[in-house]
């Protein structure tokens, strides 16, 4: 799926709770922040968690991202290093500089990374 991508958005900035965040994929729409550039990199990254989103059939991204996060909270005490250890953000990460990766990957990617 094809995301909707809306541009100078102040979403990310009432969602940036926990850790200033630049963009904030909420499936098929991918909000970048007030004044920040769409960089492909960026926009790559936030399409992986469409497909995340997509195989998930969307309402299941939620409880398991939220389950990977309160588990990093607990484990790590921190909220941005539980941020870093979501499975989801960890596949978006590691991949969001490979201009391939979204015609390659497998689904259910993210299932091979720890929290």
């Amino acid at each position: 799926m094809k995301p909707i991508i809306i541009k100078e958005s102040y979403v990310p900035i009432l969602l940036s709770i926990v850790i200033r965040v630049g963009a904030i994929t909420l499936w098929p729409f991918i909000f970048i922040r007030k004044g920040m550039s769409a960089s492909e990199r960026l926009i790559r990254h936030e399409s992986i968690h469409i497909q995340q989103y997509t195989e998930m059939l969307v309402l299941g991204f939620y409880p398991v991202y939220v389950w990977d996060w309160l588990h990093g909270l607990i484990k790590y005490r921190s909220g941005s290093t539980a941020y870093m250890q979501i499975r989801m953000e960890q596949e978006a990460y590691e991949n969001e500089g490979d201009e391939e990766y979204l015609k390659n990957r497998k689904r259910y990617a993210w299932l091979k990374y720890k929290v």
